[in-house]
């Protein structure tokens, strides 16, 4: 609960005197744009991959005043950036105090407000509320109702002894309770057609129908929506009329370099034990493939919380591995990749076909994840006689063994020096890094055929030459 400052003007008579001008919320959106990029300062803080593609197609429909509907399969981060566009208001707007609509001070559009007005003049009170409250959010569902986003009748008040046709009876929806802010409605194509007609007029004349009458109400909404490209385009569950009347149609996509996918995941990752950025990478490289995959239904899509997702599994496999083991600080390590596909292959949809052969894929894309991300950090090492080495004395790691073993049973070689120097393990009394570094290591010789290895039903694994 956000509150005021004492020192903001309380009556529209004191509003008037400090020279406050009313603006539409459009205008303001574009102001605080504009004043934004400016100074340099970013308007979409955690926002990340979208800085050269969707962010600008988005700032030019806003400057323009137009209501928007983002494009974009399941986590694109839609849903977060209609959010960030609360950071584009006023941090605190004057409202008619008592008013139902959060009406402007000087433009009541109620009829009770407008009584007032009349009635109380420069005493009118001024309430002040934070931009948090000024955004609305929708998930568009089957069941939605014409009443819970534009308003119907409320019985109440007609048995107070109002006619049915006297505007003050009518509840008001989502819609215009939003007046003088930000409208979002996720998944629009889920709206029933007869719901999106409703939106109608809203969107074009700004005034709102109910159970047969018109009420004019000039309402000030910025309106924007979320929508699946397949929904949107194919199956034709928007209507025409509806998509017409949005200004603009912004395209998002999945994060299209790797650093922006292991950047996003470190931002929203809530992570139990330490993941080191390589493993990491090779969770964001095992995306991208799922999503190149024809095993994988792409019109569902590959999330980017599926990648986040993994994160969290795989620090919570080495913080179990470490109160199993006794050791002193869980640091996720190859070994600990091996969970993912076991437990997230329900995050995913399999093309028709490939039933029974989901954990085969997914093994072999994580394989494959592994092998690129240690390919680009390793190379121009020359592994050489970590293979000689290992190939003279084999090392054992695996689930149930502590860094410290593994550590310990490392041939002291350059190689695994300049691998610990890659993957900043270097100059860390902590086994964890090194231990991590050097399975890497051992997992791209493994995959690149110059090792070979073992694995025991308990889950240790041997690697040898």
């Amino acid at each position: 609960m956000h509150t005021a400052p004492i020192d903001l003007p309380r009556t529209v008579g004191a509003l008037r005197a400090s020279g406050h001008e009313q603006r539409g919320v459009k205008t303001e959106i574009r102001d605080n744009l504009l004043a934004a990029l400016r100074s340099g300062r970013d308007p979409w803080p955690g926002i990340v991959g979208f800085e050269s593609t969707v962010l600008p197609q988005l700032e030019r429909a806003l400057i323009a005043g137009h209501d928007v509907v983002l494009l974009g399969e399941r986590g694109q981060g839609k849903t977060r950036l209609l959010r960030s566009l609360i950071g584009l208001l006023d941090e605190w707007s004057p409202v008619i105090e008592g008013s139902e609509l959060g009406e402007h001070p000087y433009e009541p559009i109620t009829p009770v407000s407008l009584r007032r007005a009349r009635e109380l003049g420069d005493e009118l009170p001024v309430a002040w509320v934070h931009r948090d409250e000024r955004y609305t959010e929708k998930l568009a569902t089957p069941d939605t109702a014409v009443a819970d986003l534009i308003g119907d009748v409320d019985p109440v008040k007609v048995a107070e002894g109002r006619s049915l046709g006297d505007p003050e009876t009518i509840h008001y929806g989502l819609v215009p309770r939003a007046h003088r802010g930000i409208v979002a409605i996720n998944e629009l194509p889920d709206l029933a057609e007869r719901i999106q007609v409703a939106l109608l007029n809203v969107m074009e004349e700004r005034d709102i129908q109910v159970r047969g009458y018109t009420l004019r109400l000039p309402l000030d909404v910025l309106l924007v929506a979320s929508a699946n490209p397949e929904d949107y385009t194919n199956r034709g569950r928007i209507i025409t009329p509806l998509k017409d009347r949005f200004g603009a149609e912004v395209r998002t996509h999945y994060p299209l370099e790797v650093a922006d996918e292991v950047a996003l995941v470190q931002q929203e990752a809530e992570l139990v034990a330490d993941v080191p950025r390589h493993l990491v990478e090779v969770l964001a490289r095992f995306s991208r493939h799922l999503r190149d995959s024809t095993a994988i239904d792409q019109s569902s899509g590959v999330s980017a919380r599926f990648a986040v997702a993994a994160a969290e599994t795989v620090a919570a496999a080495a913080l179990r591995r470490a109160a199993v083991t006794g050791e002193a600080h869980a640091y996720a390590r190859p070994v600990d990749l091996e969970t993912v596909p076991a437990v997230l292959r329900g995050k995913l949809e399999f093309a028709s076909g490939e039933e029974g052969r989901e954990e085969e894929i997914l093994e072999h894309l994580l394989r494959r994840a592994t092998a690129d991300t240690a390919r680009f950090a390793l190379r121009g090492v020359d592994l050489t006689g970590l293979t000689e080495a290992v190939s003279e004395h084999p090392v054992r790691t695996g689930e149930r063994i502590p860094a410290t073993e593994v550590v310990a049973g490392l041939p002291q070689v350059p190689a695994l020096t300049e691998v610990a120097r890659r993957l900043d393990a270097a100059g860390t009394e902590d086994p964890g890094p090194m231990a991590s570094a050097a399975e890497l290591a051992l997992e791209y010789l493994f995959l690149t055929r110059k090792l070979a290895k073992d694995e025991s039903d308990d889950g240790d694994t041997v690697s040898y030459g």
